[in-house]
């Protein structure tokens, strides 16, 4: 074999082995995005047809069939014709207020963590995490009582959520500490030495700096009490005036009036759920951010 033919063959192969390893690791993401897109269709499908069914009007009970014969906004006029409107705005406060608050205490919580060393800190670090792997069910009893002896129960059980989802919220600290980890000690010290108090660095240099974790602790504490359905149910049974939107419109699907107010569940559910996900799908890129940005560490 001649010198020119060896080193042909020599410079092909790499330019085969390329080309292999090209088509290998198209045909891997080709499977990847064919799964992934056969996951996101039977994961919308749920959602697809509540809000099909929130445009019919040809009926308002639960029939076999999911595209309407007749469409139209009846259901959406006729949920503000209900409590529905009241349910949404105390479940809209309960959030608002509770997602202040608790991102207040967790951002506080978790700068007091990363920056400050003192006795039985990771003795503390350590109790409100063994602390937080109890289930909150094991309370609901207890905090109830409590609650009623306050007065904070059925049509005034608004306040009774805020108080309980706020709380606690000090022990959920971990991401954000570790967010803050991230960022160099030397800023805080700088800004010390030019006679900053703690507030004003955490203020002016700390917080942002961590935008994402800030976006990411609101949005956290805005969807949890925005969606909560066990203990909302727990502590406003028998008054509607006292309902979040998750009781209000389970309510509707008992067997006295799910035929009533079938399709009208679908839009109260399609209400709910549009502001959450466009909020979510805007902020999006800071949430993902701010969990990554949190896990590098603890």
């Amino acid at each position: 074999m001649s010198e020119k033919s060896m080193l042909g063959q020599s410079h092909d192969a790499p330019m085969k082995r390329h080309m292999g390893l090209r088509a290998s690791r198209l045909a891997a993401n080709t499977a990847i995005y064919v799964v992934l897109i056969v996951i996101s269709i039977i994961w919308l499908i749920p959602f697809i047809c509540i809000l099909l069914q929130s445009f019919r009007v040809e009926s308002t009970w639960q029939v076999g069939y999911v595209i309407p014969q007749k469409w139209g906004l009846d259901n959406y006029y006729n949920l503000f014709k209900t409590d529905f409107p009241k349910w949404y705005v105390n479940t809209f406060i309960t959030a608002l207020i509770t997602a202040a608050l608790q991102t207040v205490i967790v951002l506080c919580m978790s700068y007091t963590l990363s920056r400050f060393r003192f006795k039985m800190r990771k003795a503390l670090m350590r109790f409100m995490l063994i602390l937080g792997m109890f289930p909150g069910m094991l309370t609901m009893i207890i905090l109830y009582r409590v609650l009623k002896d306050l007065g904070m129960t059925q049509a005034n059980s608004v306040p009774g959520l805020i108080l309980v989802y706020v709380a606690s919220s000090g022990m959920g600290y971990y991401v954000s500490k570790g967010f803050f980890d991230t960022i160099p000690k030397s800023l805080d010290e700088a800004a010390r030495v030019d006679g900053a108090t703690r507030f004003q660095v955490l203020k002016k240099i700390i917080l942002p700096l961590s935008k994402p974790i800030v976006i990411y602790t609101v949005l956290t504490a805005f969807m949890g009490p925005w969606g909560d359905f066990v203990f909302a149910r727990y502590i406003a049974f028998g008054s509607s005036a006292g309902m979040n939107v998750a009781v209000g419109l389970f309510n509707w699907l008992n067997k006295d009036q799910i035929n009533s107010y079938y399709t009208m569940f679908c839009a109260g559910g399609v209400l709910v759920a549009v502001p959450v996900t466009v909020l979510f799908l805007c902020l999006q890129k800071y949430y993902v951010e701010g969990v990554t940005g949190g896990a590098v560490k603890g």
